[in-house]
């Protein structure tokens, strides 16, 4: 049997290969089973949910920049228990790791929602902490350091089964700080980063383009922020890295891996184009190939500096 190069291994846990689709940008993953062969992927963090059923912010919610996306969605999902009635049982008859991220309002449901997730056929949780599009919870807990620690501890301490990613956000001045309290509070991997805050305005109106007024930045546009903070996060913490922010293509992935990533999640560019996770699946094959590289896990923190 043919080696495989992309195999890699976050918390025990093998995945086929690195790419994993974002949170938020592939649904409950199945919808895109008409476009791609969802069983190539290594895995799915499907759409963030929450205990209860959430409609989400007014219309219109998405905007094009010049080099990304502008998005006030605010985390609009069926619920954890319809998720696991409706959604799951389909998702798990594909062959690929199944992440589901989670959020709260408070940090009681954050616990509630994570310990129902817990009791289910999945392999890994993520906490969304860092979600700048709503009211409550969201960036509030990904911001401030204290309630950073209190969220992931409490919901660590109650769950048994499954390791814990958590989700940083890009909206602080320092992410070594907070990525070594989520290590300290129990934080079994790091997934970096979450969308950056932005705004953009309607000219001839002069009103913000969405209702929300701000909303978070995604896209090429902020790969080189998403590059340096999984540079200073490896450097940081012991834990896994999981890189996210801008990835267009296998060399972005190849980037993300020397900056000290093990594995990578593609979000804007699926809405591009749905293929572009299995394209860059094929890509970095050839391109391990063609550099003669056993395996793409000793990239991971393969930066030179000097």
């Amino acid at each position: 049997m043919a080696k495989n190069r992309l195999e890699v291994e976050i918390c025990g846990i093998k995945f086929k290969n690195p790419i994993i689709t974002a949170s938020g940008t592939f649904g409950y993953g199945i919808e895109y089973s008409r476009f791609i062969d969802i069983s190539k992927l290594g895995g799915i963090s499907v759409k963030g949910l929450s205990l209860n059923e959430v409609s989400g912010n007014m219309m219109p919610r998405i905007i094009e920049t010049p080099a990304g996306m502008l998005n006030a969605i605010g985390l609009q999902n069926i619920g954890v228990n319809r998720f696991i009635e409706e959604k799951l049982p389909i998702l798990k008859k594909y062959d690929t790791r199944i992440i589901v991220n989670f959020w709260g309002k408070t940090i009681e449901e954050y616990v509630e929602v994570a310990k129902i997730l817990d009791s289910v056929d999945i392999d890994m949780l993520e906490i969304n902490i860092s979600c700048p599009n709503i009211k409550e919870g969201g960036i509030a807990f990904g911001t401030d350091h204290k309630m950073t620690e209190k969220v992931v501890s409490s919901v660590k301490k109650n769950i048994k089964n499954k390791p814990l990613i958590v989700k940083l956000s890009p909206n602080v001045t320092d992410i070594k700080l907070f990525a070594k309290i989520c290590e300290d509070s129990g934080a079994d991997a790091i997934s970096a980063i979450n969308t950056l805050l932005g705004m953009s305005i309607d000219i001839e109106t002069k009103k913000p383009h969405l209702s929300n007024i701000t909303g978070g930045l995604s896209g090429p546009a902020i790969k080189p922020v998403a590059v340096r903070m999984v540079y200073e996060t490896y450097k940081t913490v012991k834990i896994p890295i999981i890189g996210i922010g801008g990835i267009i293509n296998y060399k972005d992935v190849i980037e993300f891996f020397i900056a000290g990533s093990t594995a990578v999640q593609i979000g804007t560019a699926n809405f591009v184009d749905p293929e572009i996770p299995i394209k860059i699946i094929n890509d970095l094959k050839t391109y391990l190939e063609n550099k003669n590289i056993d395996k793409i896990s000793s990239l991971t923190g393969s930066i030179k500096i000097n």
